[in-house]
């Protein structure tokens, strides 16, 4: 909605002047100083889209845009000048950058990775499968077997639970690992089994990101051990007769 839009803006000029600690003063034009040069901070979800009010003319512009089903963002500076701005603008005097303008930003970051977004990945019938249980449990169970081998944030993970403690979901004891482990999965964490993810070739997580594997046994020596036995990530076709294995306290045992 366009209030949330709104707020996302706001939260991207606080949380990169609480970072990086950037000066700022309520009699300047704009969000803030770095290096004492003016700079004002903006952000749209629409690559192009920053709105630019008039009193910023001539400063810089500290602009960000994102892609959430791209899994990428970009920030860079632009001075805004007459000559870079769209020639309409709205009732509040706002205006765009035209082609020029575009062309004269310096990125500092183009196209960079971010983490991706597993529900935006998914086809939309099976997130709306997902969601379509009443327990946060039973939700988030959902969710790891139809992201077998994709990465999933801790946030989706929150969003799919809709409970306090959403991590919990994740582990032993009534989450998802003990659920999903008759059928065959595993769900390792990037903090404690990235060699693991690595051994079984799947992508590895980051420390708050998750990645579920359907394993099965296997008696060849290319098979990753795992509690005293072997096994591989399971193919198309594979029956699934024994649980998956329990993982280690810590890490991959050799």
């Amino acid at each position: 909605m366009k209030t949330e839009k709104t707020h996302f803006g706001t939260l991207f000029e606080i949380n990169a002047q609480r970072e990086f600690c950037f000066e700022a003063n309520d009699d300047d034009p704009t969000d803030y100083r770095i290096s004492n040069v003016l700079v004002d901070a903006k952000w749209s979800q629409r690559f192009g889209g920053w709105m630019l009010p008039p009193e910023i003319t001539d400063h810089i512009a500290l602009v960000a845009t994102a892609d959430d089903a791209l899994s990428q963002w970009s920030l860079g500076l632009v001075r805004i000048i007459p000559e870079h701005r769209t020639e309409g603008a709205n009732r509040d005097k706002k205006s765009t950058l035209n082609v020029d303008g575009k062309m004269a930003i310096d990125w500092l970051w183009k196209g960079a990775p971010m983490p991706p977004n597993v529900l935006l990945q998914l086809p939309r019938d099976v997130v709306d499968n997902i969601f379509d249980h009443w327990a946060g449990t039973e939700r988030t169970n959902r969710l790891f077997r139809a992201a077998e081998g994709m990465i999933v944030h801790r946030n989706s993970v929150a969003t799919v639970s809709r409970q306090l403690d959403a991590q919990k979901r994740v582990r032993y004891n009534g989450g998802a690992r003990s659920a999903l482990a008759p059928e065959g999965y595993i769900i390792l964490s990037g903090k404690y089994y990235p060699a693991l993810a690595s051994a079984l070739q799947v992508p590895v997580p980051g420390p708050l990101e998750y990645v579920s594997v359907r394993v099965v046994p296997t008696d060849t020596h290319d098979g990753v051990l795992i509690d005293g036995r072997r096994w591989r990530r399971a193919q198309e076709g594979d029956v699934v007769a024994e649980s998956a294995p329990i993982l280690p306290d810590r890490g991959l045992k050799e």
